[in-house]
């Protein structure tokens, strides 16, 4: 299986490449959008990017699934974001968003978009931050163990 996904992405790359340099229309033709080389080119990328994101998936929940305990480990991480999710709703949630909302009313911002946004961001700041905590902590961990 290895051996031959390998080969189907060098014949991918292949013609990527080929696509790339032979068919590419040069200058600065406000129409070399249009052509059919990068037509080609994006849906090679999309059927590259569906076929990476189906077989992620698939591969990890095939794993999940078979290791022991790994559906547990992946109830408690959805868990856990879920939590992380509801407590940045929960702080992106107050005057701020009314405010905001009202001062971009004209841009078509409505307070829920506001909130949704603040969400996304504390969620980003809270992750990031427990990354850079759990990094730091097995740094730590490795010093004091050896």
């Amino acid at each position: 299986m290895q051996k031959i996904l390998k080969i189907v992405l060098i014949v991918i790359g292949v013609i990527g490449a080929v696509l790339s340099f032979f068919f590419m229309p040069s200058g600065d033709d406000p129409e070399a959008i249009n052509s059919g080389a990068i037509d080609l080119m994006f849906v090679l990328t999309w059927v590259l990017l569906i076929a990476a994101a189906a077989l992620a998936l698939f591969f990890g929940l095939k794993k999940m699934m078979t290791t022991p305990g790994g559906l547990k480990k992946a109830l408690f991480a959805l868990g856990g974001l879920a939590v992380i999710v509801a407590i940045s709703y929960g702080l992106s949630s107050g005057d701020e968003a009314k405010s905001i909302a009202d001062a971009m009313a004209d841009k078509g911002a409505t307070e829920s978009t506001v909130k949704n946004i603040g969400m996304g961001l504390n969620v980003f700041f809270i992750l990031t931050v427990v990354a850079v905590a759990l990094m730091v902590w097995s740094g730590v961990k490795k010093i004091f163990v050896k």
